[in-house]
C-alpha cells in the first residue's frame, strides 16, 4: 500500500490528470498578490524567459537544483532523464550563462548535483570542469548533505550523499551559521590575556558550525509535514534555509530555475526574501504556487501524505 496520496507527478498518467488544473501555460508568469515573488512556466536555457521573470532585477543568491542526468529504473520521464554527457554539459552551460547575466555584482551560486557511481560518477566531474571557465566566479566550497537512507547492494557502499557546489561572484555578504549539535569536545588550548582557555570558552556559540559535511538535516519522507506527495526530488527545507540565512539578507532576491516542489520559494517566504522561480513543467509550477498558498493559509510547509491535487484521485 502506498504511503502517499499520489505517485510521482512526472508519471504521464498522473501528469495528464493534473494538467487541466494548472493555472499557467508555457511562457506565463504568476504574480504574487503581495508583490514578493514571481513564479513561471519557463525554460532555464531560454535567455528571454530568464530576463522576463527577473524584470530587470539583479539576483543576490541563486540556488539551482537541475536534473542530475539520471533515470530512475532505467526509465526516462519528462522531468528525469539521462542524455549524452556532452548534451548535458551544453544544457548546463546555457542555464549557467543565463544565471550569470542576472547575478548582482556580489552574488552567490549554489548548485545541487549528483554523481552516478555506475557511470564514472558523471555528471559531477564534467560539471566541475565546466565551471572553471567562468572567470567571474570563484569556487568556495564542496558540500555534502548526508541522507539517512540510501541505495546500494551487498557488494558496494550505500549511496547516501547529495553534493552541493558553492561559488561566489565579487565579495558577497556571508553570515556564519551554527547547527543544533552541541559542542562536547574540549581542547585547542590558547593563552588569552594570560589565561589558558579551551575552545568551548572561546567559542561564540554552544553549538558547532555545519562545515562542508551536513549531518544534521533530516531527509524528507512521508511522515514529515514538509513532504510533498508526488515530488521525487524534494530538498529538505532546513538545507535551503541554511543557504538563504548564510548567503543573503532580508529583502534580497533569491532565484531558482528548477522549482520542482517549491522549497526555495517557501524558505524565502519564511525568511523575508523575495524569490523568482520557475519550472518548465506546468504541473510543478502549479505545485509550487499551491505550496505557497497553503503555507500562507495554514502555516504548513507541505502536505505530509495528503494529496496536493484533491481534484484528482489516484
Amino acid at each position: 500500500m502506498s504511503k502517499e496520496a499520489i505517485p510521482r507527478l512526472d508519471d504521464d498518467t498522473i501528469r495528464n490528470k493534473v494538467l487541466p488544473y494548472c493555472r499557467l501555460s508555457s511562457g506565463e508568469i504568476w504574480e504574487d498578490p503581495t508583490g514578493q515573488h514571481r513564479i513561471g512556466v519557463l525554460d532555464a536555457i531560454s535567455k528571454d524567459n530568464c530576463h522576463k521573470i527577473s524584470n530587470k532585477n539583479k539576483v543576490d543568491l541563486f540556488i539551482q537544483d537541475p536534473p542530475y542526468n539520471i533515470a530512475v529504473g532505467n526509465k526516462n520521464t519528462n522531468q528525469l532523464s539521462r542524455v549524452n554527457i556532452d548534451e548535458y554539459i551544453k544544457f548546463s552551460d546555457e542555464w549557467i550563462r543565463n544565471s550569470l547575466e542576472m547575478m548582482s555584482e556580489n552574488g552567490h551560486l549554489y548548485v545541487w548535483l549528483g554523481a552516478d557511481q555506475k557511470r564514472g560518477f558523471q555528471p559531477l566531474p564534467e560539471f566541475m570542469i565546466l565551471m572553471r571557465k567562468y572567470e567571474e566566479l570563484t569556487s568556495r566550497s564542496f558540500i555534502s548533505l548526508r541522507n539517512q537512507r540510501g541505495y546500494g547492494t551487498q557488494k558496494n557502499w550505500m549511496a547516501v550523499r547529495q553534493e552541493l557546489l558553492y561559488y561566489t561572484k565579487g565579495d558577497p555578504y556571508f553570515k556564519v551559521a551554527y547547527t543544533d549539535i552541541p559542542k562536547v569536545l574540549k581542547g585547542y588550548y590558547k593563552t588569552i590575556n594570560g589565561k589558558i582557555t579551551d575552545n568551548l570558552e572561546r567559542g561564540k556559540s554552544d553549538t558547532i558550525r555545519p562545515g562542508n559535511i551536513w549531518l544534521d538535516i533530516q531527509q524528507v519522507f512521508y511522515r514529515m509535514e514538509e513532504n510533498i506527495p508526488g515530488a521525487y526530488a524534494q530538498k529538505p527545507l532546513k538545507s535551503i534555509e541554511r543557504i538563504i540565512e548564510t548567503s543573503s539578507k532580508k529583502g534580497d532576491l533569491v532565484a531558482d530555475f528548477f522549482a520542482h516542489s517549491g522549497t526555495t520559494l517557501i524558505a524565502a517566504e519564511k525568511l523575508g526574501r523575495r524569490c523568482i522561480t520557475f519550472d518548465r513543467d506546468p504541473v510543478f509550477t502549479e505545485l509550487t504556487i499551491r505550496r505557497l498558498e497553503r503555507y500562507r493559509e495554514t502555516g504548513k510547509t507541505g502536505w505530509q501524505w495528503e494529496n496536493p491535487f484533491p481534484e484528482i484521485s489516484n
